[in-house]
């Protein structure tokens, strides 16, 4: 647990943020807040272990003393003594065991106060309360950034709404107190019923095709995350890698994020669209067409996996740490994603998880929740100054771009903070580090819209793209070249 004390000082022991790392600001994991305070109670409990011995030694040494009463005349001088020393050793261990239990209580104390500091800044922020005049906000140790911004706008729409229709500031904070924290994911449902939005609506998935190949492939988080890239150049395609997991196969499934352009209109599920299914429903189709893929690819019931994503790809990787029907099928062991909004995501438990945010990027804020901060769960926030594109290649922002991500994953690689290198050495543990390894792409394509009332169905053109597997082969289809990069002006 990190301390601000020192050990052998005599006080409480302090919760902290652990320490940036050069560009990079971590949160949770084995050194976050979260992880400490359950240091703190399995503390005391450990204190109480030894009290609990303490008090048995206590009672034996009192069983010996009396013991020693009846031999006393016997010989008066030596028996004296001999009672005396285990009375004196029986009260000082009894001092001991007193200032282990003080100790204990003063621990549990802490974990109180802490515990009770946490719960009221949740509750202030489940309200839609947060900022210095509450004492909570959703990154205490972050610096202000556009991410930072932009979630604080979306988690306090209620209350800015309320401002916004003329309400008195104390009004409009019970306002949005009532109301809460913005809920995206019914906003979105609600947008998708609305006239002129039903194509946001989720329709079925399906493979369209597949293509097959064996290549060297990067399993550290950058190599991954420029796998994601490299996907994402052909639209509509997902990757499925199966890896060398010791004692039977490991899979890592590659998710690339919003595509844009390419296919005909609503056939990409990783359009637009797409986030409108990841935020508002869970990827439930886009979850089908993934186990889908990895039975096709080879996959067995019980076999461990990987996922990765990029933007939208990564809210549907986390979606699926939280699909039941996709866990009793398979066991996920890891999520890694970069640039994504998921904190209103909860995987299943035992399921580790490790997010890249830019302080720069307001896309991982789009939800207005940050990510909770446990043992398990590790998000690492990018601070390193950024150039401005020009205007026709800025996107989404130079924040957002996928290989400022791929760079940071370098670096979280090649750190040496303990929170660090237990997460990637999780993610190694399931996948390895890389090498030779069957890739196999799939197309997905999404079911075409209704006609509307009166309007002839349009076929389909033939020969969509990826409706056959493409002619690639192993050296051309490997994630080298271009890879990392997006189509110009497209959105991840």
């Amino acid at each position: 647990m990190a301390e601000v004390t020192p050990a052998g000082s005599g006080g409480a022991p302090v919760v902290s943020a652990p320490p940036a790392d050069g560009s990079l600001r971590i949160r949770g994991g084995i050194g976050g807040v979260s992880f400490q305070f359950e240091e703190l109670l399995a503390g005391a409990a450990a204190l109480d272990g030894l009290v609990r011995q303490l008090q048995s030694v206590e009672v034996e040494a009192d069983a010996v003393k009396h013991a020693l009463f009846p031999y006393q005349p016997d010989s008066y001088t030596s028996g004296s003594n001999a009672i005396v020393t285990v009375g004196e050793a029986g009260r000082d261990v009894g001092r001991v065991r007193s200032q282990l239990q003080h100790i204990g209580d003063d621990v549990r104390a802490s974990h109180r106060e802490y515990e009770y500091a946490e719960a009221r800044n949740a509750l202030l922020l489940r309200m839609g309360f947060h900022g210095s005049e509450y004492g909570a906000a959703p990154e205490p140790f972050a610096l202000p950034g556009v991410r930072g911004i932009v979630e604080d706008w979306v988690a306090m729409a209620p209350r800015n709404l309320a401002v916004l229709l003329g309400l008195p500031g104390p009004l409009a904070a019970v306002a949005g107190g009532l109301s809460g924290p913005t809920d995206i994911r019914r906003l979105v449902r609600d947008a998708t019923d609305a006239p002129g939005l039903m194509f946001l609506k989720p329709r079925p998935v399906s493979i369209v095709g597949r293509e097959k190949f064996t290549a060297d492939v990067d399993l550290s988080p950058a190599g991954l995350l420029r796998r994601a890239g490299a996907v994402g150049e052909q639209g509509g395609r997902i990757e499925v890698i199966e890896v060398d997991g010791g004692s039977r196969p490991a899979w890592v499934v590659i998710i690339p994020g919003t595509q844009q352009g390419g296919l005909p209109e609503g056939a990409n599920p990783f359009d637009p669209a797409g986030i409108a299914e990841a935020l508002g429903y869970d990827s439930e189709w886009t979850a089908g067409a993934i186990r889908q893929a990895l039975q096709q690819a080879g996959a067995e019931a019980g076999d461990q996996l990987v996922a990765v994503g990029y933007s939208q790809g990564g809210i549907h990787a986390m979606n699926l740490s939280k699909d039941r029907a996709f866990l009793a099928e398979y066991d996920l062991k890891f999520v890694l994603t970069a640039g994504s909004p998921v904190g209103g995501i909860s995987p299943g438990p035992g399921i580790r998880s490790l997010h890249l945010e830019h302080e720069q990027d307001w896309v991982p804020g789009a939800d207005g929740l940050a990510n909770p901060d446990t043992r398990d769960r590790v998000t690492v926030t990018l601070t390193n100054p950024l150039a401005v594109p020009p205007l026709q290649d800025f996107g989404l922002g130079p924040g957002h771009r996928l290989e400022n991500y791929a760079d940071g994953a370098a670096l979280v690689s090649a750190s040496w903070d303990n929170t660090l290198k237990d997460s990637t050495t999780a993610l190694a543990a399931v996948v390895g580090t890389g090498g030779a390894a069957t890739v196999t792409r799939f197309s997905l394509r999404r079911e075409a819209r209704p006609a509307a009332p009166g309007t002839p169905a349009t076929p389909a053109p033939r020969g969509m793209p990826g409706a056959t597997a493409p002619r690639h082969g192993p050296g051309a289809s490997s994630g080298r070249g271009r890879e990392g990069s997006s189509p110009r002006g497209t959105p991840g």
